[in-house]
């Protein structure tokens, strides 16, 4: 079973999918800057940081979606998150939120255009094994929901 598909529900994940900038967004306003940066628990993500993944992952799915549309039976590459996250110092939430809404739009035009036997094409993971192209696109938007609650739990918290 796939953790993050399980977030989803009977929600339609294009339509995860394109909600979620506009969502971002408004929890980033709600938050402002200092409230982005607090981490909510030792060892846990910022608001910052959470905003930076979600931009990296958007990144790493538009490449998975085009190798597997592209290659038959592709295997996908996993990565490791925190190791990526060694480098988010460098970034600030802004640059994380546009630079992952330019990569959503971009992700959602090619998403749209896909017919039956596109979402239906195998490819695999070494952690998860085989599965539907359509799983990728199941695991990006719960991978969305997983994260927006994170984000919205921080923004109804009181300000510190």
């Amino acid at each position: 079973m796939n953790p993050y598909a399980s977030f989803l529900g009977d929600q339609d994940p294009v339509e995860v999918l394109s909600r979620t900038p506009q969502r971002l967004e408004a929890i980033v306003a709600s938050l402002g800057e200092s409230r982005l940066n607090q981490q909510p628990q030792p060892d846990h993500w910022s608001g910052r940081e959470i905003l930076i993944h979600l931009a990296d992952t958007e990144l790493a799915f538009a490449f998975r979606y085009r190798q597997a549309l592209g290659e038959d039976n592709h295997v996908i590459q996993p990565f490791d998150q925190d190791g990526w996250a060694r480098s988010y110092a460098v970034y600030s939430a802004q640059q994380a939120l546009r630079t992952y809404t330019v990569l959503r739009d971009w992700n959602l035009a090619l998403l749209r255009s896909l017919t039956g036997e596109q979402m239906s094409r195998s490819l695999s993971h070494p952690e998860r094994g085989h599965m539907a192209f359509r799983t990728l696109v199941d695991t990006a938007a719960g991978h969305d929901i997983n994260h927006l609650r994170q984000l919205e739990a921080m923004a109804n918290r009181p300000p510190a």
